[in-house]
């Protein structure tokens, strides 16, 4: 049977980045903070943070989350309740894993993140078999396929948007080989959704999960998720999923415009006046204009004319964020620092790769003009002796 490609990873065309022939706003053309997560944050996000608290239990609450149901929604490309979680994204990542089916867990392992869901499914007790691919490279569909033929396998882990990497992953195929096999797919997309296209209806994803303070524009602090109908139920009849992350309580409670516990009141109310802001943006808008962000990396590393690279092979590069690989010689760490001096933050390399490339975040509230002076400034740096 054919494999499944089901993501377009082809250079998007930015037109849409204006709604009715007028920019949008609320943009950070002047942003300088450009680490790949958390992002930077407009100061009126932050500033939405301070109002009086509320009751968490009664209908205040409860308009509050059903206006937040109402922005998630379109962001998730879903019908479903979005799970809202007081935590970072980890937590929703075990969350996932407690609440899967019993049995062997197949680990994609393209990168840091990756190898760190593999060690979340471990620690829940998981046998975990691991499917690796160099780091920056993305697993072979066919390799997924052969494992899963096998048979043993009931849960895929898979990173979306790899941020060690900026290696992005065709998280529909993998789903649907998953699904053609009998098991259930676990998404960590925390680079990716806000982002990037996710289609998480149509494309039949079991469960997906994001974290606040990536694409999203957040202070970080919460997580997202959307779990499938199919996969609540499977979930139901799992004994030991836990408590305080238990899927099944999370939906129940959202179905009732509330949270399983306490929640995050003032990162709820940032994110209340940010989805206002995405509404107006428009999801294909915002899709649109972080593809511009990463053709703009690509461009900018060919003209500087600098012995530079994307670490992500072309046709499976993020477009939230991008790992360049530097010259021999010349150190990431100084790198970052340098620019730093100059008022941009950046990220160094990660892990293994923490000397020898730099990371650079074009993702929530930033643009291609604001990303351009960064990278102004990063070339002066790179130039200097």
């Amino acid at each position: 049977m054919a494999l499944v490609h089901c993501a377009d990873h082809s250079t998007r065309a930015a037109d849409g980045v204006e709604r009715g022939g007028r920019p949008v706003t609320r943009l950070l053309d002047d942003g300088h903070f450009f680490l790949p997560g958390p992002t930077e944050v407009r100061p009126e996000i932050l500033g939405a943070m301070v109002r009086p608290m509320i009751p968490h239990r009664g209908s205040e609450f409860e308009r509050l989350f059903t206006a937040l149901q109402a922005g998630l929604q379109p962001v998730f490309r879903t019908r479903h309740p979005v799970l809202i979680s007081s935590s970072s994204a980890t937590g929703l990542m075990e969350a996932g894993v407690r609440c899967a089916p019993p049995g062997p867990v197949l680990a994609l392992v393209n990168g840091a993140f990756a190898e760190r869901f593999a060690r979340v499914a471990r620690a829940c007790g998981r046998e975990v078999e691991v499917l690796s691919a160099e780091w920056g490279a993305v697993v072979p569909l066919e390799a997924v396929e052969a494992r899963l033929k096998i048979g043993r396998s009931k849960v895929v882990t898979v990173v979306h948007s790899e941020t060690s990497t900026g290696a992005l992953t065709d998280i529909c195929a993998v789903q649907a080989l998953a699904t053609r096999h009998g098991a259930v797919c676990l998404v960590d997309s925390v680079t990716g959704v806000a982002g990037m296209p996710v289609e998480t209806d149509t494309w039949g994803l079991d469960y997906l999960f994001t974290g606040s303070q990536k694409a999203f524009a957040l202070p970080p602090g919460l997580a997202f998720a959307v779990a499938s109908p199919a996969f609540l139920a499977g979930a139901a009849a799992v004994a030991d999923r836990g408590l305080y992350f238990d899927l099944v309580e999370f939906d129940a409670f959202a179905r009732r415009s509330q949270t399983p516990n306490t929640p995050a009141l003032p990162l709820l109310f940032a994110l209340e006046a940010q989805l206002a802001a995405m509404t107006q943006e428009g999801i294909g808008p915002r899709w649109a204009r972080h593809e511009a962000m990463r053709a703009r990396m690509e461009d900018w590393i060919r003209e500087s004319l600098l012995p530079l690279g994307i670490l992500a092979p072309v046709g499976a590069r993020s477009a939230t964020i991008s790992t360049i690989s530097l010259p021999a010689g010349v150190s990431g760490m100084r790198v970052a620092e340098a620019l730093r001096q100059r008022g941009y933050v950046i990220g160094t390399g990660y892990g293994k790769l923490r000397e020898s490339t730099i990371r650079i975040g074009h993702m929530g509230d930033h643009t291609v003009a604001g990303l351009d002076r960064c990278l102004t400034e990063l070339g002066q740096v790179l130039r200097t002796p």
